[in-house]
């Protein structure tokens, strides 16, 4: 089957509106005979004349009477495809997103976003997901629509990314735990019990790595894969947990913070999210909702 000449449509539309050749080709900057070309072709391809002389005009045939209204409205829904998305109003919009992120991004800073979501655009839902893989396939495959982290050497090449916040490293232990008897020394916390982070494996923690720079190495009793256990379990434990300050603020706040005696590199947190939804309104206008909220 031939695909026919969309563009016609457009022809089509000018042609029926007019009712002359030479009006419709002023209109749509045509030649008149480039015009009379394109009105042979609607001719073909419907197998109708459309528009026939009368008198000195032209008049249409019933058939494109009845094509007229139909094609109009087919040339507006093109025309708006074809056209920039509208301004959006967040508070008509109907819509789940699902947030990758981890238990302690939700705890820290889930409150204030639900609460601004809900405030702007309570048609508006959050769900939030654990991380279980962290190569983009959530945001690829469409299980995510943004996802906030640390970018590493196995992020995605294709995801847009931007950076909500700087965070450094903090050390963190329970209430009356015997490092806090006296000056915390590089000796003294190396020498403590320590829950590590699993997702780096062991020994190549950002803490680890900076110890060893030093000659040095930590008691590494157990490791957790996420900063949320490692306060769980140094609250209730010996363990000493080495965890980022402003990504932890509310799961800490009953314990005793420190600085490291040992100098780690500032991390960056950012979100993340695959190209097709770069454009989106809604989804641009979430994004600018999470780098509020995280500014705050």
């Amino acid at each position: 089957m031939n695909t026919p000449d969309l563009n016609l449509l457009l022809t089509l539309d000018v042609l029926l509106s007019e009712g002359s050749v030479a009006l419709a080709a002023r209109r749509l900057g045509l030649s008149p005979s480039a015009m009379s070309r394109a009105l042979q072709r609607l001719r073909d391809s419907t197998g109708d004349p459309l528009l026939v002389r009368s008198g000195r005009g032209m008049v249409p045939t019933p058939r494109a009477v009845e094509l007229r209204e139909q094609v109009g409205e087919l040339v507006q829904q093109v025309l708006q495809v074809l056209s920039p998305s509208p301004s959006l109003d967040p508070s008509k919009v109907n819509r789940t997103f699902t947030l990758l992120c981890s238990d302690g991004f939700v705890e820290n800073f889930g409150p204030s976003l639900l609460t601004k979501v809900g405030r702007e655009a309570p048609g508006i839902r959050l769900s939030f997901l654990s991380k279980v893989r962290r190569d983009g396939s959530y945001l690829r495959d469409g299980t995510a629509d943004l996802e906030t982290g640390v970018i590493g050497k196995g992020t995605a090449q294709e995801l847009h990314t931007r950076a909500l916040f700087r965070d450094h490293f903090v050390g963190v232990v329970r209430q009356g735990h015997p490092l806090l008897e006296g000056d915390i020394t590089l000796a003294r916390y190396a020498n403590c019990g320590h829950v590590a982070d699993s997702r780096h494996g062991i020994g190549n923690d950002p803490v680890d790595v900076a110890l060893n720079a030093l000659g040095m190495q930590r008691h590494i009793v157990t490791s957790v894969a996420g900063f949320a256990s490692a306060l769980a379990l140094a609250r209730n434990t010996e363990l000493v947990a080495t965890v980022p300050e402003r990504h932890t603020r509310y799961l800490r706040s009953d314990m005793v913070t420190f600085p490291l005696p040992v100098a780690i590199a500032e991390i960056t947190l950012s979100m993340l999210w695959h190209p097709r939804l770069d454009a989106d309104p809604a989804h641009k206008w979430l994004r600018s909702i999470v780098r509020e909220v995280c500014l705050e």
